[in-house]
């Protein structure tokens, strides 16, 4: 006997290979679960016997759709106090760049972080993680990168993983350590990048790192020293993802490919030949519309070339005090259709397999799949493009995580 069973609904699978209706789907299919893994997918006629004789419960979806859980593959959810003023500050004429040169931007949400106990952070960033899990969301990456030295990173990565274990959510973590120049170290950028390969052994040793993220801008890192923290990241077996020509076009794309980088994230100046890297590399593009929206920046990620070079998009909040406080990741795809010219399967692709593909999870989630995770979503609406479609929508009539229903 499986676990439970729900039928009388649709299935929004995102198995495209397996599958070849849009978004995946199966009309009047059915999902059985057991241990808290997908055992069975199909059409409901497809069924081995009665629902009732093949699981514990039964559960009636009523002609509901039901997706994979959202996957919101890139955000810096823990942190300490905001950044109104510098929002204001932009609107009043001053650029993200002048805003980090005259010491805000990043450094000063490091200062209130470092000033922030563990469970100062928690509680802060407890509401934001809910706000995402009551829109479908599954699985998130949070990471690090607003301490910059190793017992304030160790900090921000401790309290990631808690909220992974307070909440119905996988939790993925990335240490970035790579982010900003700290105050400590200003004028000595290369003395920095000499600290953060000096941190990876204990963070490698303290299993709270699942990935490692730089910075490679002109008003971050260099790309040779982006090289460095990489070649080191790769010492200690971690994989790396970059956040790449957001600015301008430093060759990160081209960077992140190179040392099969599981991501590479906001893209706006990416080059065609960094594309062309990625897409040999099978790196994924993550772009972030929030943040492309917040700063209003101007020139968007090279989505068609993207699409030419069949490099897999994913989307994401890019949650963050500064350039995204953004805590909706329906939202985003609306605005990855609406900014970008994403279609809403596409957007809708960025936020289940892809996104999945993006964190290194591609075997076990972002798809309705036996053998995968049984985290899903079920939705009431009459079409998956209405999840892009609509503005302050939330249509989550419940979601599902390791085969548990969770209210929503």
């Amino acid at each position: 006997m499986w676990d439970a069973i729900w039928v009388n609904g649709r299935l929004a699978t995102m198995a495209l290979e397996i599958h070849a209706a849009p978004y995946g789907a199966i009309e009047d299919g059915a999902l059985a679960v057991d241990g808290g893994v997908i055992a069975w997918v199909g059409p409901r006629g497809d069924l081995p016997g009665a629902p009732e004789t093949l699981a514990r419960a039964v559960h009636d979806l009523d002609g509901r759709w039901l997706t994979p859980g959202l996957i919101d593959c890139h955000t810096h959810l823990v942190y300490g106090g905001d950044r109104a003023a510098e929002f204001e500050a932009r609107l009043e004429g001053a650029s993200y760049q002048d805003i980090a040169e005259a010491g805000g931007g990043i450094l000063s949400t490091v200062a209130a972080t470092r000033a922030a106990s563990e469970d100062a952070l928690f509680q802060a960033a407890r509401p934001r993680l809910e706000a995402l899990i009551a829109e479908g969301v599954t699985t998130v990456e949070i990471k690090s990168g607003y301490g910059l030295d190793l017992d304030n990173e160790l900090k921000q990565l401790r309290v990631a993983r808690a909220l992974g274990a307070a909440l119905p959510v996988t939790v993925k973590t990335t240490f970035l350590g790579a982010h900003a120049l700290p105050p400590e170290f200003a004028g000595r950028a290369e003395a920095y990048i000499d600290a953060v390969v000096a941190m990876l052994a204990e963070v490698k040793a303290s299993g709270l790192a699942d990935a490692l993220d730089a910075f490679c801008e002109k008003i971050a890192f260099s790309p040779a020293q982006t090289a460095r923290v990489f070649e080191a990241a790769r010492t200690h077996g971690l994989p790396v993802k970059l956040h790449a020509d957001q600015l301008s076009d430093l060759g990160g794309a081209a960077l992140a490919a190179r040392f099969g980088a599981l991501s590479a994230d906001h893209l706006e100046y990416a080059s065609a030949a960094g594309v062309a890297a990625m897409a040999e590399a099978g790196t994924v593009a993550v772009i972030l519309p929030g943040a492309f929206y917040v700063l209003r920046e101007t020139q968007p990620p090279p989505v068609d070339c993207f699409r030419q070079a069949g490099v897999p998009m994913a989307l994401a909040t890019d949650c963050n005090p500064g350039s995204a406080p953004v805590t909706s990741l329906l939202l985003m795809l609306n605005m990855g259709c609406t900014l970008f010219g994403l279609t809403p399967e596409q957007a809708f692709s960025g936020v289940t397999r892809h996104g999945a593909r993006a964190l290194g999870l591609g075997a076990s989630h972002g798809t309705l799949e036996a053998g995968k995770a049984a985290d899903f979503a079920v939705w009431d609406i009459a079409r998956p493009a209405e999840l892009a479609y609509r503005l302050g929508f939330n249509p989550l009539a419940y979601a599902v995580k390791d085969g548990v229903i969770g209210a929503n």
